[in-house]
C-alpha cells in the first residue's frame, strides 16, 4: 500500500542560513501546518524550530520541531539545502563534489522510505545537484526538481525594474540555462506590460539598448557574488524563491517556473537538467514549456548544457 502524502506537511534537511531562512519564511507563509527540520546537528535543528516557533503567536498555529529522515516520509515536499557554502571567489561549480558526497548521505535516507512527495533541491550547484538527486532517489523525474533560476529571474526583474523605475512585478523576463556562470538573460522576449524591453527603455530615455543589456545580465550573474563578498552568505532572496515554489505545488497553482528540471528534447536538449520554464503543480512538474529564443540565445544554452553535462560525467554517483 502506497504512503499517504500529508498535504500540509514540509520537511526542511539542512538548517544553516538557507535552511533556516527558508523555515522562517515557510513558516510565516500559512502553507504548512507542520514542519520537520532534520540537520546532522541536532541541536542546531533543535535551535531554529525553537526560535521560529516563538514566533507562532504572530503568525498561525504549526507544529514545528528537529526530527530524522522516519518523520520527513509523508512530508508533501522535502527541501534539500544541506551542502557546503559557497565561498567568496569560489562558483556554483566549485561546491559539486563536496556536495555531491553530502547527497550520497541524504537522498537514499529519503528514496528507502518510499516517499511519495516532491524533492525539491535548493544546494548549489542546483542543476547538478537536481540531477544526482534524481539518479540517487529513483523517482520519477517530476517530482524531483530544483529552485534553479528563480531566483536569478527575480533579481532579472529587481534590476530591470530599477533600471526603468517601474515595479519589477510589471517587468517579464526570466534566466534560464545553468543557476550560475553560464546562465542567459532571455532579452528576446523581454517586456514591460507587453511592451517590448527596447521600446519601454526608449520611453524612459534609454537608448544604449546593447551596453544596458550587457551591464545588467553581468549585475545578474554576479549578484551572489556581491552579497558573499559583502556579508558571506546570500540566503533571504533564496528562501522567498522556495516559498514560491512551495506555493506552486501546494496550491496546485500552475504557474511557469524557471525551475531545475530534466530534459527531453525541448530546444533540442537530452539527458541534462538545466533551469527551464515548466509549469509547477501539485505533482511537480506538469509540463515544459518550449519558450521561444533568438539563434543567440539558443546556441548560450546548448554551451550552458554542455558544461554541465561536462561536471555530470565526472561524478561518480557508484
Amino acid at each position: 500500500m502506497a504512503r499517504a502524502v500529508d498535504n500540509r506537511k514540509v520537511a526542511i534537511i539542512g538548517c544553516g542560513f538557507v535552511g533556516s531562512a527558508t523555515a522562517f519564511a515557510l513558516m510565516q507563509s500559512g502553507l504548512f501546518t507542520e514542519m520537520v527540520l532534520v540537520d546532522v546537528d541536532r541541536e542546531r535543528a533543535e535551535g531554529e524550530a525553537l526560535d521560529i516557533a516563538h514566533g507562532m503567536p504572530f503568525a498561525g498555529p504549526m507544529n514545528i520541531y528537529a526530527g530524522d529522515y522516519d518523520d520527513v516520509a509523508d512530508a508533501a515536499i522535502v527541501i534539500v539545502t544541506a551542502g557546503a557554502n559557497q565561498q567568496p571567489g569560489e562558483t556554483r561549480l566549485d561546491l559539486v563534489h563536496k556536495n555531491v558526497r553530502i547527497f550520497k548521505s541524504i537522498v537514499p535516507e529519503i528514496a528507502r522510505r518510499d516517499f511519495p512527495g516532491i524533492l525539491l533541491v535548493v544546494s548549489n550547484p542546483v542543476d547538478i545537484l537536481t540531477h544526482v538527486a534524481l539518479k540517487l532517489s529513483g523517482l520519477p523525474e517530476n517530482r524531483v526538481i530544483g529552485s534553479g533560476t528563480v531566483l536569478d529571474t527575480a533579481r532579472f526583474k529587481y534590476i530591470l525594474g530599477e533600471h526603468l523605475g517601474v515595479d519589477p512585478r510589471n517587468v517579464h523576463a526570466r534566466i534560464i540555462g545553468e543557476h550560475g556562470d553560464s546562465e542567459i538573460a532571455v532579452w528576446s522576449t523581454a517586456n514591460v506590460s507587453g511592451i517590448p524591453v527596447n521600446d519601454f527603455c526608449e520611453l524612459r530615455g534609454h537608448f544604449e539598448h546593447e551596453e544596458a543589456m550587457e551591464r545588467i545580465a553581468e549585475d545578474v550573474k554576479n549578484s551572489a557574488y556581491e552579497i558573499i563578498a559583502k556579508k558571506k552568505a546570500t540566503y533571504y532572496g533564496i528562501a522567498m524563491s522556495v516559498k514560491r515554489i512551495c506555493e506552486a505545488i501546494v496550491r496546485d497553482e500552475k504557474p511557469i517556473l524557471p525551475v531545475s528540471n530534466y530534459q527531453h528534447g525541448v530546444h533540442g536538449l537530452h539527458d541534462v537538467v538545466l533551469s527551464m520554464p515548466a509549469v509547477v503543480g501539485k505533482d511537480g512538474i506538469e509540463y515544459q514549456v518550449p519558450a521561444p529564443l533568438s539563434e543567440g540565445e539558443l546556441a548560450r544554452l546548448h554551451e550552458s548544457a554542455d558544461a554541465l553535462k561536462k561536471v555530470m560525467a565526472e561524478l561518480d554517483l557508484g
